[in-house]
């Protein structure tokens, strides 16, 4: 607890909120659903309602068995703490930080919105907790496994039958099987177990929905009796019959009210005025009301598909606001109905005390009850920021987007991207029907840990495997067949990628003796498909052959251990597209050779820079400027390709990064405290081909991201050497 004591202390806040819910409204808080729906199918489990019944079926019916509507509340006020648990063993078991975890519970725990629905009679904190569930055990195992699998498909298939948005969930675990599996078979296999295991329960529910209904009516094959309505409803805010083929017992469906002066979807999906009573009373013979208000809704959606799209995408991003308030108009659902009252809620005439009571005394729990100062002080405390601001939702998209497109090699990836689409996509799908503050709770509850993974993911990398990996020892025992290399003092490493067109003139340029040292030349070809080694091998070059494409990064890491174990004393790194100067070859070791450097760059700032791109131009000062200040040593150009350093210089720096290695291997050289000095260089046009490392964009945001990770990495590495070095003196 002492190590885990920022998500304790939240735990402890929201246990105490909870029980200051459950004493200050008793037994529970009863909504119109509770009463038309839930409590009802108790008895009967009756599925032709306007909610699915999955509800009473796992959770309302069986404790109800054994207890009372106090129990009920106290199982689901349960559940949430324990969605509060499971998100922050998950976010810790891929890495995230402590504090960071724990913030993003806080939304569970803390919020009052989440509090309240808790303690209402209704299937929102089951669907919660079966979605927090379903996600944990797809994310859990760092490769998918499939009695996980298999689980968490059962879990999100019964989702369905509790809330119908749940079905859009199967996409996003789906997508995240079928890019995390080991191979693409694996992938298949694991995706497809997923899918019919969701659809278990799904066709199992509908099934006994058909049996239902065929013994009452007209049989039906689905989850809801009511899906076509709230699809009307949604439609009718905007729907323009002009021009539109529908058949006459849909025509009295098209609103007459101009777009501008119609209310919202409430209204024309429940109100006894709307349209949609009519044809739901009075339906075309062999139809339902519903199946005709879907059909409607279908032929506006085609007929005007942007004005389907910009209505869902307006009031979903209402989420984003600052603070919970109604709709436009008076046909939204009232925030207040997911707001603590000082006196006990009723929605007359479905929900009053006299309904309550009856319902209390039949199942047990006592008569409604509110004890005013704590509701005074709930409302008070839900009123006055205990809830979670919308623009934290918003920061919490961000940076989850960010981690799911910018992190590589990550543990945390893909889990980011899992939890990222699903509270995106239950938060449309919601509001595509109807948006009401209800409906939202999923995504305050999903998208802070898919925020706190993508931070993981950008800071916290998978690391490589360690060298050699496989590739290199395959290369490393090529190159050496013909035997053992002795190189010369100086080695100019090349890594080379598709590079046939230039490599022969670098090559060519290179002297065989500098400053009165013998200079060698050694290219790792990097997986090319071009002619790249043979132009090597004919210009003189040491050629080591990488088959698979890896990286610049992971090229140079194969050709610095293989000069240092050549024994040379000096290593340069040149580029392959004829972009550096070798004459000044001589400029670049002399530091070295006189003792004064341990490294040395070139700095086309100092020098001469021929290129005519901007942004790049503009970039170089910026990385300059940030890794001087974090390295404590002013440099001028951190990406330069040209540069020099002692063979066991190589040997001592943490080389991770597969391409942007320059800025990894000069902040790690400044963290160590070796001399770096630079020199005014000369920095080329490409001659041929063009770059491998990304539009302006991209690179910037990736160099930005190895910049700071390597800092964080060798800053740490650093101190706890420091205070090892402390301890032992000490002892």
């Amino acid at each position: 607890m002492r190590r885990h004591w920022p998500f304790f202390v939240l735990v402890g806040l929201g246990v105490v909120l909870r029980v200051l819910v459950s004493v200050g409204y008793r037994p529970a808080i009863f909504y119109i659903d509770s009463m038309a729906t839930y409590v009802p199918a108790v008895k009967t489990l009756d599925p032709d309602g306007q909610n699915p019944i999955g509800y009473v079926v796992l959770l309302l019916k069986p404790v109800l068995a054994v207890g009372d509507f106090t129990a009920v509340v106290a199982v689901q006020h349960l559940l949430g703490l324990a969605m509060a648990a499971v998100t922050y063993a998950l976010l810790l078991r891929k890495g995230a930080n402590r504090w960071l975890a724990a913030l993003a519970t806080a939304p569970i725990l803390l919020d009052a919105y989440q509090l309240q629905i808790e303690h209402n009679v209704m299937s929102d904190t089951l669907f919660q907790a079966m979605l927090v569930g379903a996600l944990a055990l797809l994310a859990w195992p760092d490769r998918p496994w499939w009695p996980a699998v298999a689980a968490a498909g059962l879990l999100l298939g019964a989702a369905v039958t509790v809330r119908t948005v749940g079905q859009v969930l199967v996409l996003p675990a789906a997508l995240y099987l079928l890019l995390a599996g080991r191979t693409w078979r694996a992938r298949g296999a694991l995706a497809g177990l997923l899918v019919v295991c969701f659809a278990l329960p799904v066709l199992g529910y509908a099934w006994y929905n058909y049996a239902w209904t065929g013994r009452h009516g007209p049989a039906r094959f689905s989850i809801s009796a009511v899906s076509g309505t709230t699809l009307y409803g949604r439609v009718a805010t905007f729907a323009d019959c002009t021009g539109l083929d529908l058949p006459a017992y849909e025509r009295p469906l098209c609103p007459a009210q101009p777009p501008g002066q119609r209310l919202g979807p409430e209204y024309w999906a429940h109100d006894a005025q709307s349209p949609a009573t009519a044809i739901r009373d009075h339906p075309p013979p062999g139809m339902t009301g519903d199946q005709v208000l879907s059909d409607f809704a279908r032929r506006i959606i085609l007929h005007q598909p942007l004005g389907f799209t910009r209505t869902v995408l307006s009031d979903a991003a209402r989420v984003f606001a600052w603070q919970r308030t109604d709709g436009p108009d008076t046909g939204y659902p009232p925030v207040a109905r997911w707001q603590f009252q000082e006196e006990y809620p009723v929605f007359e005439p479905i929900v009053t005390t006299e309904t309550a009571a009856r319902v209390s005394r039949e199942y047990g729990g006592g008569d409604p009850a509110v004890v005013t100062p704590l509701a005074k002080g709930l409302r008070w405390y839900q009123l006055h920021g205990g809830y979670t601001p919308g623009p934290a939702v918003a920061l919490a998209v961000l940076v989850a987007l960010a981690g799911c497109l910018a992190a590589r090699r990550s543990p945390a990836r893909a889990a980011c991207a899992l939890y990222l689409a699903s509270g995106a996509l239950v938060l449309l799908a919601s509001s595509a029907f109807e948006f009401s503050w209800r409906y939202q709770l999923p995504g305050y509850v999903v998208l802070p840990a898919a925020a706190v993974l993508g931070l993981a993911a950008l800071t916290r990398r998978q690391p490589r495997p360690p060298f050699p990996e496989p590739a290199d020892q395959q290369a490393i025992e090529q190159f050496r067949a013909g035997g053992e290399v002795d190189f010369p003092d100086v080695v100019v490493l090349i890594a080379a990628y598709n590079e046939a067109a230039t490599l022969g003139a670098v090559l060519d340029s290179v002297p065989s003796t500098c400053l009165g040292l013998p200079v060698a030349t050694l290219v790792v070809v990097d997986g090319a498909t071009d002619d790249t080694a043979e132009v090597a091998r004919a210009h003189g070059a040491y050629t080591c052959v990488v088959e698979v494409n890896r990286g610049q990064g992971a090229a140079l890491r194969l050709g610095y251990h293989l000069a240092r174990e050549g024994g040379c004393r000096y290593i340069v790194t040149t580029d392959a597209d004829g972009q550096y100067d070798m004459a000044e070859l001589p400029l670049l070791l002399q530091p070295l050779v006189d003792g004064e450097a341990d490294f040395v760059t070139g700095s086309r700032r100092l020098g001469a820079n021929e290129s005519t791109d901007p942004v790049r131009r503009l970039g170089t000062r910026v990385f300059a400027w940030l890794v001087s200040v974090l390295g404590g040593h002013r440099v001028t150009d951190t990406s330069f390709g040209f540069r020099a350093m002692r063979a066991e210089v190589t040997g001592r720096v943490r080389l991770d990064q597969p391409q942007y290695q320059s800025a990894e291997l000069l902040v790690g050289v400044l963290s160590q405290g070796y001399r770096v000095v630079e020199r005014p260089m000369t920095m080329r046009r490409r001659s041929s081909g063009r770059s491998k490392k990304g539009n302006n964009l991209a690179y910037g945001w990736r160099y930005t991201r190895v910049v700071f990770t390597t800092w964080w990495r060798e800053r740490k590495t650093t101190r706890s050497s420091r205070t090892n070095l402390t301890r032992n003196i000490a002892a």
